[in-house]
């Protein structure tokens, strides 16, 4: 039986230091207080014999068995721990059976994962696992016994005990070789069926194969076939380009002696060209100058052309304006005359109301008459002077435009002048160059034909500011006349209300009241009223005020 003869621990978990645990036939125990380490020295061997679970370890992480650091020695990075094993029976493993003494050492290294040696051999983690399980022991063995472990042995179920009943009988490790082994058939069947499926496959190739051979063998038959054919038909074409080569030589003759012909004459005509060639740049500049010109004259022609349809355009529009302006002045004229007439009615009616005051109370039915007629007459006012001030405003927009038109006009004038400038210029350089006498003259035309078109340009520049000084004369005096009707209608408005204001008396006991005794003026409106009759209503009623401010007697109530 292989036995534990030695426990060596560095870096795991509390042993920080190489730490020896000798383990002598007999029992071994190990005594100390809570903390001392007991737990680790367990947990120790189930971690050399190949536990991969960290919780078994009371860990998160299997890198937590590694010393961690106090506060006065640094952690370790690396953590190693070696099981002595006595194999004097020979009981262990075949591939480890050959030594008396057996080392495991499982060595570890932070973030970096374990590593298991066998007398110093590397070795895999199954292969530690299986030499204790051959044992009769391990990680997760019921040989190593903690605390409530005796219960839960007792509590367990059947195949739980089985397992126990099979470690102590030492048949652990061939259940595990026969998984393996149940693995391993498992793999084996798994290659086979694919093997089948790669032989099925590769039939299938061969199949193909197969047909694929059968044509290429008759591919190689035809095309023998085919390159006889070719060889043929390539001898027969060898035979006809032979004859054709022949041909060709006698017409190569025959045209060699036509090119020599061709090429004497062709030699001649190229003389001939060079000589006119010679010529044809000083007759080509000559056309090109004289083109150059006649096209700026040309474009000049035109350009001045339009400079006179456009001028002749706004003219006809400014004589519109002005025939409108004249009769929209008429117009006025008419409806002045008539807002005067109107005007001397309503001062023949207000003397006639003033009158009729002071007569008898069957008068006073006439003078409302007169008044409403009057007010109808103010309304009449209003409604032409509202008319006059739409006039006004259309003659300001057709000043404006007339004004507009004038600018256009001179700036039109501008250009023209420029451009008979230019073309004055043109025709003294076209003068200097000498051109013949027909171009010259017809150069002095359109020089004058511009000339014409300049001054008739200006007497449009002239009519236009004529229209313009007169428009504005216009505006001016109809500005006046508007101004003047808008203070005859302010004041034909204070004298009605002052007439509605005197009319409007009220009845007392037995008698009528005065008239102005029972009219209360505000004083903005009597400030009005005494702009619009020309007198002080604020006067004190003595014998220096109007007559017509005094306290008059009381009318008598002749009515039943």
């Amino acid at each position: 039986m292989v036995a534990f003869s030695k426990l060596r621990l560095s870096g795991f978990k509390s042993f920080v230091d190489a730490t020896e645990l000798l383990i002598e036939p007999g029992l071994t125990g190990i005594v100390g207080p809570n903390g001392c380490g007991k737990s680790n020295l367990v947990e120790a061997l189930r971690w050399a014999m190949g536990e991969t679970s960290a919780k078994q370890l009371r860990g998160g992480d299997m890198d937590e068995v590694i010393f961690g650091g106090t506060r006065d020695r640094p952690a370790r990075n690396i953590a190693e721990v070696s099981i002595f094993l006595d194999n004097s029976t020979r009981k262990a493993t075949a591939q480890f059976n050959d030594t008396d003494d057996l080392e495991i050492t499982r060595r570890i290294e932070r973030d970096k994962g374990s590593l298991y040696k066998v007398n110093g051999r590397d070795v895999r983690a199954k292969d530690v696992q299986l030499l204790f399980a051959d044992v009769a022991t391990g990680a997760r063995s019921t040989a190593i016994v903690s605390q409530g472990r005796i219960g839960a042995i007792i509590n367990s179920k059947p195949a739980a005990r089985r397992n126990l009943l099979e470690e102590a009988a030492g048949i652990t490790g061939l259940h595990t070789r026969r998984h393996e082994a149940e693995l391993r058939l498992s793999a084996a069947e798994t290659n086979l069926n694919r093997l089948n499926d790669v032989i099925q496959a590769l039939e299938g190739q061969l199949e193909g194969l197969k047909k694929q051979a059968r044509q290429a063998v008759r591919y190689r038959t035809i095309s023998e076939s085919i390159r006889a054919a070719d060889a043929l038909v390539l001898m027969i074409k060898r035979d006809e380009a032979i004859a054709q080569l022949a041909a060709a030589r006698e017409a190569l003759t025959e045209t060699e002696s036509q090119v020599a012909t061709r090429t004497g004459e062709a030699a001649n005509a190229a003389a001939a060209q060079a000589d006119a060639a010679s010529a044809m740049p000083a007759l080509r500049r000559t056309e090109a100058e004289a083109a150059a010109r006649l096209q700026h004259l040309v474009i000049a022609r035109d350009k001045l052309d339009e400079e006179l349809e456009r001028i002749a355009r706004a003219r006809e529009a400014v004589e519109m304006r002005l025939a409108q302006i004249r009769d929209d002045l008429s117009r006025e004229g008419a409806r002045m005359e008539d807002a005067e007439a109107a005007l001397t009615r309503v001062t023949t009616e207000q003397n006639d109301l003033n009158a009729a005051a002071a007569a008898e109370v069957e008068e006073r039915e006439r003078t409302r008459e007169a008044l409403m007629n009057a007010a109808k007459a103010v309304e009449v006012v209003e409604e032409e002077l509202t008319l006059l001030g739409k006039n006004l405003s259309q003659a300001d927009s057709a000043r404006a435009a007339a004004r507009q038109q004038l600018n256009e006009a001179d700036m039109r004038k501008q250009r023209a002048e420029r451009r008979l400038q230019e073309i004055l210029t043109q025709l003294e350089t076209v003068r200097q160059n000498a051109l013949s006498p027909e171009v010259i003259e017809a150069e002095e035309a359109n020089a004058a034909a511009a000339e014409e078109a300049l001054a008739a340009a200006r007497a449009a520049w002239e009519d236009a500011e004529q229209n313009r000084q007169r428009t504005q004369t216009a505006y001016e005096q109809t500005r006046d006349v508007a101004q003047t009707k808008a203070a005859e209608h302010t004041k034909l408005q204070a004298e009605a209300v002052a007439l509605e204001e005197l009319l409007a008396e009220p009845k007392t006991a037995g008698a009528w009241s005065p008239i102005i005794d029972n009219v209360s003026v505000d004083p903005g409106f009597e400030a009005a009223l005494g702009a619009a009759v020309g007198d002080d209503l604020s006067a004190a009623g003595d014998d220096t005020s109007p007559m017509r401010w005094q306290q008059l007697p009381p009318f008598l109530d002749t009515h039943p």
